[in-house]
């Protein structure tokens, strides 16, 4: 069939009408829903720790001083050296004292040999009252003098004592085991007893004390670990504590808690508190630094992965499942850390489901799809 020209132009225009009208009318593509991972919290025990710094002493620090003046004659030990107590430190110029340990042993020869002549003229006169040659008189003045006599053999006793313990003073010994500390001090120096340094220290570190301190809300926190029991005994059954050194490094031996101080610092609104450890190694020395590391076992902790997480803001935010799967944002309150997982106070719940990983590319609000993990 032939068409006239004008026609099969107006049936071409109809098809070009019509295919545009059919493809206006295809069906829009579904939008695809993200898949997120998800993870529901439970309860769980856990145990944290609580760092403070601390400083070591050694369980004694004795200052060696001498008790009698005089020039360095010896100096037997080096500085940090180890000494036994009863090991001779230091020997001042003895000859003065050795002098007057003679003079004073002299004088008491003396007062016993008078001694000796009272006596006998107490037996004198006690014979002549018997026969009723002399008085009673003598006889008196004689024991008068016996006992004078007495006295003075006690007095100068006395003195050979003291004498003897000066010239003792003159070796100064160790008055306990220990390290020696810096001597200031060279032979031919003088030495006082009324000097305001003292010739060394002798440091005891068998065993060392931590020394730190707790908050007011710490304290309260320890306390209430169990209400009913005297603080003193609560520190006893508190768990063995940890000390990690300068360097990092976690010392081998752990302590124990051995006293908390009777009353708050004012100024600091702190309390002092004393761990003790021992040392066979002598690692740690007076004057180390570290920290301690106080544990709290939490039976019903909410603990939540730290990829989990977000920090905004100095805030720490988690994404929480919502209503028709959307994601809400919740603040979170942490009271600790346990390995890779922060320890919530608040914020969530058991039971709440969170997006557990990529969580920097969630969105609020934002509806996805949750699939299950666990950790």
């Amino acid at each position: 069939m032939n068409l006239p020209l004008k026609q099969y132009l107006a049936l071409g225009l109809a098809l070009s009408l019509t295919g545009c009208t059919l493809k206006g009318k295809e069906a829009p593509q579904e939008q695809t829903v993200a898949k997120r991972p998800v993870l529901t919290l439970a309860e769980q025990s856990v145990t944290l720790h609580a760092d403070y710094p601390a400083r070591i002493e050694g369980r004694v620090n004795v200052d060696i001083r001498p008790q009698v003046d005089g020039y360095l004659e010896k100096i037997f030990i080096e500085e940090g050296a180890y000494v036994r107590q009863g090991q001779p430190l230091f020997k001042i110029a003895d000859a003065p004292y050795s002098e007057a340990l003679h003079t004073a042993q002299a004088n008491l020869s003396a007062a016993r040999a008078a001694l000796k002549s009272a006596s006998l003229e107490v037996e004198k006169q006690t014979e002549l009252v018997r026969n009723r040659v002399s008085s009673e008189f003598p006889l008196k003045a004689a024991k008068a003098a016996l006992e004078n006599a007495e006295a003075n053999v006690a007095q100068q006793q006395a003195a050979v004592e003291s004498a003897r313990i000066n010239v003792g003073f003159t070796v100064l010994r160790a008055p306990v085991s220990g390290y020696v500390g810096r001597i200031p001090r060279r032979v031919g120096n003088l030495a006082s007893k009324t000097d305001a340094q003292a010739l060394t220290q002798l440091t005891d570190i068998s065993e060392v004390y931590a020394y730190f301190s707790l908050s007011e809300k710490d304290f309260l926190r320890l306390s209430s670990r169990r209400p009913d029991v005297p603080l003193p005994k609560v520190v006893a059954q508190l768990p063995p504590v940890d000390l990690v050194l300068a360097d990092g490094t976690k010392y081998p031996h752990p302590g124990h808690i051995q006293l908390i101080d009777g009353q708050f610092d004012t100024q600091t609104g702190a309390i002092g508190v004393r761990a003790v450890f021992k040392n066979p190694a002598f690692l740690l020395r007076s004057g180390n630094t570290g920290r301690i590391s106080l544990p709290e076992t939490r039976a019903h902790a909410l603990l939540v992965p730290t990829r989990a997480t977000v920090d905004m803001q100095d805030k720490i935010f988690a994404f929480r499942v919502g209503p028709g799967n959307k994601a809400e944002r919740v603040a979170l309150r942490i009271a600790g850390k346990s390995g890779d997982h922060y320890v919530v106070e608040s914020g969530l719940k058991p039971g709440d489901r969170i997006i557990s990983a990529e969580v920097t590319t969630v969105t609020e609000g934002e509806s996805f799809q949750p699939v299950a993990t666990k950790e």
